[in-house]
């Protein structure tokens, strides 16, 4: 298995250099440039992810190739049930899965479940290999981070399949949600002596049911009162009301850049050079 990037950055989609981006937060930024020459020559021969563990086989300097796990806790039943409800109530979310992509909203949904998508700390990652490195990650795990995110790149729903819900069980159940949301058989029709249906404003909702709380920019927009289109036409490309921000990033130090790459070529300035570019950032970081 080799990494398609053959140089740069590795990493194309937003989730998977997100990924990236957070174990580079964990300042494990040097040590994992030491596994991506690793991933670009092929030496992963095997990455197989499973709910909560990434399994791989990574070829060292000797003959036996090294194993490499890495854990990653599941999110129990009762999130991914509110998660799921949260996804099948806005159109938005449902579309973009089915085509099998993950929107950016998509973290901040876990989010507001309590449920950080990605690892908020490297103590919640558990690594191990089997080689004879105390470094962590070495560069076998290094390597195997890459590949993961280049598997997150091919496949988006590995990542959440790594959360413990798989493609098929997750769309399964958003078209479920979905279809018993918008079952006509199940919308209450107008009251009337015709029909003898109940008010809904008088009979209340069904019991054993719960309104499935709005989700994005459904949010901020529900409760709106409903304005006449010929008296909102000169606004019809505008938002009622302000659009909520987008997931905030990730706060990283200014010096993040530097601490990955290493001290430049002797050539060019060495470590002297490196060492004012690290006054220069913390300078330009500050104003």
């Amino acid at each position: 298995m080799k990494a398609r990037s053959t140089r740069g950055a590795i990493g194309v989609s937003w989730w998977s250099r997100r990924f990236l981006e957070v174990l580079e937060s964990f300042a494990l930024g040097t040590r994992l440039t030491r596994g991506r020459s690793y991933a670009r020559k092929g030496q992963v021969l095997r990455l197989d992810v499973t709910p909560g563990r990434v399994e791989a086989t990574v070829q060292g300097s000797r003959a036996e190739p090294y194993r490499v796990g890495i854990e990653l806790p599941v999110f129990p039943a009762a999130l991914w049930e509110r998660v799921e409800r949260d996804l099948a109530a806005q159109a938005f979310f449902s579309a973009r899965l089915l085509a099998g992509d993950l929107p950016a909203e998509l973290e901040e949904v876990f989010a507001d479940a309590g449920a950080p998508l990605f690892p908020s700390g490297v103590a919640e990652l558990t690594q191990r290999c089997s080689c004879p490195d105390f470094a962590v990650p070495c560069k076998h795990l290094a390597a195997t981070f890459y590949l993961l995110a280049e598997a997150f790149d091919a496949d988006p729903f590995q990542l959440l399949h790594w959360r413990g819900r798989g493609r098929a069980e997750l769309l399964d159940r958003l078209r479920a949600l979905r279809a018993g949301a918008t079952d006509p058989a199940g919308t209450p029709g107008p009251s009337g002596p015709d029909t003898g249906a109940p008010d809904e404003a008088v009979a209340g909702p069904t019991p054993g049911t719960e309104p499935v709380p709005a989700a994005g920019a459904a949010r901020v927009l529900a409760g709106l009162p409903t304005i006449p289109l010929d008296e909102a036409v000169d606004r019809f490309w505008l938002p009622p009301v302000p659009l909520p921000d987008r997931p905030p990033t990730l706060a990283t130090g200014p010096e993040l850049l530097l601490r990955q790459l290493g001290a430049p070529a002797p050539a060019i300035g060495g470590p002297g050079l490196l060492e004012r570019l690290r006054r220069a950032y913390r300078t330009f970081g500050r104003s």
